[in-house]
């Protein structure tokens, strides 16, 4: 006779387990309640990365001994960027309410693949609003995946079914397919990565020059579709960009579109963060265009405020999208009734057949604050990002070095790269404020991403402040 244990993962006492949950909970709360007390970022010690180099444990130990070893030594020592000085790359400061979604989420543990469950409603409910959002048609396709880089993946991986058809995913790339595509010099890595990853190679990828908004210069892009023309490659793809990483600047969307419809491209539009302006009267209208886009890439844990991950792929063709990636097979047969009806399921619309409920953050966040109001917080840190460019204009030591499009602003003081290299990571260090870095033009430049719904105005007087004092005190090297 067999024998076979009982034992499961489930708590010994659940009394003393939910005594503990509401502790852990109670802590979360009390964190995002007085994140202001805290610093923004703090290095780690050796000692707290110590911590960390154990091998696995092999017995039991104790839920409140991991909660305390959180508490010390991993909740001090994160990014930061729930945190309102939280100004270094374009990152979501998530809620309370997300955080509470979340944990409803890993409860129930749902397998979004696909099958007959409410949860695919709800992510197909999530699909309606965000195609309503985009004035897309009825019969456009989304899903949720973890970021923009992966929804930008899904988006060339379709345009080149559209281009090569739906062989193209038996027979590969032929050695006489010499397919092109168009980016701005300021894209995201994610568009070459996608590139590479779909087969096509990074050398395909033509990065057209900028104007003098940071934006794609649309005469060189012509130029380059023609010359690729008339050197018998075929151009397949222009992917725009929606907020762009160094200084958030929105490509001429409506102009690129009419571009790439008049010489039969897909239009992809990058719009990790930006494409969320479309929540806010005062921001939508920088996106004209978005609305004629073939597919739009974007993150709701950025301008969304909901907590990592939760990115977004919308593609007006749903057909096509399907085709791109639905692969029958005998365990993912479908039925009309029972467990395995539902069909087409998510899997048949990207590459994960395992996939988290990442929607149910999403619904509970709109649901909870609703569009509008989610809309007035994008616009509020664009607000505050003009605020900034006021007070960087107000003082002859500092200097803009790019228009302030969204909700990005690029200065630095004049000195030289090292000096202004040594205030950025003062500032991080100090746990006042946290921009981070980047390069225009050849100068190096104090890059703030004002993106979390925390952050108010004297956070950014924080940062001109501490800027100004670290600046003086630091002693000027040359470089």
């Amino acid at each position: 006779m067999l024998n076979i244990s009982d034992e499961t993962l489930e708590p010994e006492d659940w009394q003393d387990f939910r005594r503990q949950g509401h502790r852990m909970l109670d802590d979360m709360f009390d964190y995002l309640e007085n994140l202001r007390d805290r610093p923004v970022w703090q290095p780690i010690p050796p000692e707290v990365r110590d911590v960390f180099y154990q091998p696995m444990p092999s017995q039991a130990g104790e839920l409140s001994a991991a909660h305390q070893t959180f508490m010390q030594d991993i909740l001090p020592y994160a990014i930061g960027n729930a945190h309102p000085g939280f100004m270094g790359w374009v990152h979501g400061g998530g809620t309370s309410v997300g955080m509470l979604a979340e944990m409803l989420a890993a409860g129930l543990n749902a397998n979004l693949g696909g099958r007959e469950q409410i949860p695919v409603e709800v992510e197909r409910q999530l699909v309606r609003w965000v195609r309503d959002l985009f004035s897309f048609p009825a019969e456009a396709s989304g899903l949720f995946v973890t970021g923009t880089s992966m929804a930008n993946l899904i988006s060339v991986l379709v345009a080149r079914t559209a281009m090569l058809g739906r062989a193209v995913r038996v027979e590969g790339l032929s050695a006489a397919c010499h397919l092109t595509a168009y980016t701005s010099a300021s894209a995201h890595v994610s568009i070459a990565q996608a590139m590479d990853m779909a087969g096509i190679g990074t050398l395909a990828l033509r990065k057209i020059p900028l104007n003098a908004n940071f934006q794609m210069d649309t005469v060189a892009l012509e130029r380059a579709i023609a010359a690729d023309i008339a050197a018998g490659m075929t151009p397949f793809l222009i992917a725009a960009t929606a907020g762009t990483v160094d200084v958030g600047a929105i490509d001429t969307l409506d102009e690129i579109a009419s571009i790439a419809k008049g010489c039969g491209l897909w239009f992809h539009v990058d719009g990790a963060y930006g494409a969320l302006g479309m929540l806010a009267s005062d921001i939508a209208e920088q996106l004209k265009g978005i609305e004629r886009a073939d597919s739009i890439a974007f993150d709701f844990h950025k301008w969304g405020q909901v907590p990592y991950d939760a990115g977004f792929v919308l593609v007006r063709d749903g057909t096509l999208h399907h085709d791109t990636f639905a692969s029958p097979a005998a365990y993912l047969q479908r039925e009309v009734r029972g467990m395995a009806a539902g069909s087409p399921w998510p899997c048949d619309y990207g590459p994960d057949l395992s996939r988290g409920f990442r929607a149910l953050k999403t619904w509970f966040t709109l649901q909870v604050y609703g569009a509008e109001k989610l809309g007035r917080v994008i616009s509020k840190t664009c607000a505050l990002a003009q605020y900034l460019r006021t007070r960087i204009e107000a003082e002859p030591t500092l200097e803009l070095l790019a228009p302030v499009a969204l909700n990005i602003v690029c200065f630095r003081y004049r000195s030289t790269d090292l000096h202004n290299a040594q205030i950025v990571l003062a500032l991080q260090e100090s746990g006042i404020a946290a921009p981070s870095s980047t390069t225009l033009n050849g100068q190096l430049a104090i890059r703030a991403a004002i993106v979390n719904h925390r952050t108010q105005v004297c956070d950014i007087d924080a940062l001109i402040e501490a800027t100004l004092k670290f600046a003086a005190d630091l002693p000027l090297e040359r470089e």
